[in-house]
């Protein structure tokens, strides 16, 4: 998890228990999207207190606080679990298996799509197009639910 999402996290467990943290990512331009969740739904004025509570990192970033939306993000354990049976996109740091002739995939990462099927403490299990694949959070690279 980055530090900046620790960061935010620690202070808004202080102000706002409630509130999630599912994802804070920095974005090209010095963008900090944050998306947070809250068991009562997440309002405009929900967003607008989480902003004024980061206010400080407007000073150096341009802050955006929103609900996560369909394709919310999936960045820990407990969330892939409360989705288990649900359409998943699921993004790797580093390529997985073998190509036809026997080699490694030579790419970056890859993207997988499909239903998540099982969850331990350890790593996620997706049926994609390609089979029942096994994804250990450390491989993670982003990932998020798919509208169906």
């Amino acid at each position: 998890m980055a530090a900046i999402q620790t960061e935010i996290e620690e202070r808004l467990a202080r102000e706002e228990p409630d509130v999630e943290v599912l994802l804070a990512e920095l974005l090209p331009g010095g963008v900090l999207r944050v998306f947070i969740d809250h068991p009562g739904g997440v309002t405009l004025g929900l967003c607008e207190r989480v902003t004024s509570l980061l206010s400080d990192l407007r000073e150096r970033y341009s802050l955006e606080v929103s609900s996560p939306g369909s394709e919310r993000p999936l960045t820990k354990p407990n969330h892939f679990r409360r989705y288990v049976g649900r359409r998943a996109r699921v993004r790797t740091r580093n390529p997985r298996g073998v190509g036809p002739d026997g080699t490694r995939l030579a790419r970056r990462g890859q993207s997988f799509t499909g239903e998540l099927v099982g969850v331990s403490d350890s790593e996620i299990t997706l049926a994609a197009d390609g089979g029942i694949i096994a994804i250990p959070y450390s491989e993670i690279r982003r990932s998020n639910l798919v509208e169906e």
